[in-house]
C-alpha cells in the first residue's frame, strides 16, 4: 500500500498538536526556515520551547564554543549544537509540566546562494530525540546540497526538510526506507541533492550505515556515497576536497576481486606523474550501482544488500570505497571534479577504451557527438587515465594503447590523447596479472 504523503504544513500541525512533542529549534544560516513552518501551521506553543539563530559569529562562537577548522557549517558545529541545545532543554524543563514530554532539539547550519552566486550551498541539519519519555536520545543528521538557482527557493526547500527531518524521527524511525524517502516529500526533483545520512541511539541500534546510504543513491537523492576502511560513511566533500584522487572502477556482480597488483601499479604510476603524496592522496575502488539504475529495471533489497556487503568486504581490505551511479567516466571525472580535486587518476581496463574508440558500439550517425561530448567531459588538465593491458583471448596477445584496434574515424584523436600523455600505460606490469578479455 502506497504511503500517504502529508503536505508540510500538515505535518508539522501533527507535531505540533501531539502533547508529547516538546523541543528547541537552532538555526544558522538562510533565516529560520524550519521554525517558521511550525509557527505558521497554527498550535505551535505545544511543540516549540524556543527558537534562535545566532548568526555573529562571536555570538555564535560564545554559545557552542570556537571551531578549529574555522568552518561554521560543518558536521562538527552542528554536532555542538544539537548537544548544547538537548542538555539545556533537559536542564531547564523540571516539573510535573513536562512529566509526559519526549524532548528534541533540532539544529541546522547552512549557506545559500550569496548575492554574486560565488558559493557553494549546502549544509548540514540534524534532530536530536527521545523516542520515549525520559529515554535516551537518538540522533539524524544529515549533509544536503541546495541545487536551486535562487536563494528565496533554497529557504523554502531548508524549511521542508527540517519539517520532513522532525516528522520523520516521531513518525518513521522505525522504518529506515519509508524514513529515507519521506525526506524529500513536497519537495521538486532537483532542488535539493542528500549526499550523507547518519544515525545513532538506541532506536538504529540494528541500522546498517551502508544500506542507508546506499538507499539515497537507489532513490536519486544522491549520486555517490563513499565509505573509509572502517566501514563508515563519509561527506565526499570533506573526504574529497582538494585531494589527489586515484580510482578503480569495478562493476555491479562482479565475481572476481578488482585486479588489486595492476591497480597498485596504476597507484604508482598516478604518483610518479602527478607528484602525490600518501598524505594528501584518496585511494578509491568505485563499486557501479548505475548499471541497475536504468530504465528498465529499478533496484531491488537484494541489490541493496548485495551493494552494502560488497562495500563492506572491499573496505575490509584496508581502501576506501565509492558506490556511484555513473555509467561512464566522463560522468565520474565531471562530479569528482566539483571538489576540486589537486590531480585526478582513473584506472581503466585497455579493453573498455577499445569499446570507447570503436565505432560500432554506437548509432554511427552520433559517434562523432558522443565521443566529442566524452572527450569534452573526461578529460581536463589534471585528469588521466591509467590503463592497463589485458590478454586477448582470441589472438593470445597482451594489448596496451600502443596496439589496441581503434577505428579510423577515432584514432586521431586517440592518438592525440596519448602523445599528450590524458591516457598513460601502466608499465612494468607481470604477465601473471593480466586478465584475459
Amino acid at each position: 500500500m502506497a504511503r500517504e504523503i502529508y503536505e508540510t504544513k500538515r505535518k508539522a500541525l501533527k507535531i505540533n498538536l501531539n502533547a508529547d512533542i516538546y523541543g528547541t529549534f537552532a538555526e544558522i544560516g538562510a533565516g529560520q526556515e524550519v521554525a517558521r513552518n511550525f509557527f505558521e501551521a497554527g498550535a505551535a506553543s505545544g511543540t516549540i520551547a524556543k527558537t534562535m539563530s545566532a548568526y555573529d559569529m562571536a555570538f555564535s562562537d560564545a554559545i557552542y564554543g570556537v571551531e578549529e577548522s574555522g568552518r561554521y557549517v560543518s558536521r562538527t558545529r552542528l554536532n555542538k549544537m544539537l548537544t548544547h541545545e538537548f542538555d539545556l532543554l533537559t536542564e531547564r524543563l523540571q516539573g510535573d509540566k513536562y512529566q509526559t514530554k519526549k524532548f528534541f532539539a533540532f539544529a541546522d547550519t547552512v549557506t545559500t546562494l550569496n548575492f554574486t552566486k560565488t558559493n557553494e550551498p549546502h549544509g548540514w541539519i540534524g534532530i536530536r530525540f527521545q523516542h520515549e519519555v525520559d529515554g535516551p536520545t537518538n540522533d539524524i543528521v544529515m549533509h544536503v546540497r541546495l541545487l536551486d538557482s535562487d536563494n528565496r527557493l533554497q529557504s523554502k526547500v531548508l524549511g521542508i526538510l527540517g519539517v520532513n527531518l522532525v516528522f520523520a524521527a516521531y513518525y518513521y524511525a522505525e522504518n529506515l526506507q519509508t524514513m529515507i524517502e519521506s525526506l524529500v516529500d513536497n519537495l521538486s526533483v532537483g532542488s535539493v541533492e542528500i549526499d550523507l545520512v547518519k544515525v545513532s541511539g538506541p532506536l538504529f541500534a540494528n541500522a546498517n550505515e551502508r544500506l542507508l546510504n546506499l538507499y539515497l543513491i537507489a532513490k536519486g537523492f544522491a549520486k555517490a556515497a563513499i565509505f573509509r576502511p572502517d566501514g563508515k560513511a563519509a561527506q565526499i566533500k570533506d573526504y574529497l576536497y582538494k585531494k589527489n584522487i586515484i580510482i578503480l572502477r569495478t562493476k555491479y556482480r562482479q565475481k572476481s576481486n578488482p585486479n588489486f597488483d595492476l591497480f597498485n601499479l596504476a597507484v604508482e604510476e598516478f604518483r610518479k606523474n602527478t607528484g602525490a603524496i600518501p598524505e594528501d592522496t584518496v585511494v578509491l575502488i568505485e563499486v557501479l550501482m548505475g548499471n541497475v539504475l536504468d530504465e528498465n529495471a529499478s533496484i531491488t533489497d537484494e541489490d541493496l544488500v548485495y551493494f552494502a556487503e560488497r562495500a563492506e568486504y572491499l573496505c575490509s581490505t584496508g581502501n576506501n570505497i565509492l558506490v556511484s551511479n555513473f555509467r561512464r567516466n566522463n560522468h565520474l571525472a565531471e562530479f569528482v571534479q566539483t571538489f576540486k580535486p589537486k590531480n585526478v587518476g582513473i584506472a581503466t581496463n585497455v579493453s573498455n577504451l577499445k569499446n570507447i574508440f570503436n565505432t560500432d558500439n554506437y548509432n554511427k550517425e552520433q559517434y562523432t557527438n558522443e565521443l566529442l561530448s566524452y572527450i569534452s567531459g573526461m578529460f581536463s588538465k589534471n585528469v588521466k587515465l591509467y590503463a592497463y593491458p589485458y590478454l586477448d583471448k582470441k589472438t593470445n596477445k597482451i594489448v596496451t594503447t600502443k596496439n589496441v584496434p581503434v577505428s579510423e574515424e577515432a584514432k586521431p584523436l586517440f592518438d592525440f590523447l596519448i602523445n599528450n600523455k590524458y591516457i598513460v600505460d601502466i608499465e612494468n606490469f607481470d604477465e601473471k596479472f593480466v586478465k584475459t578479455v
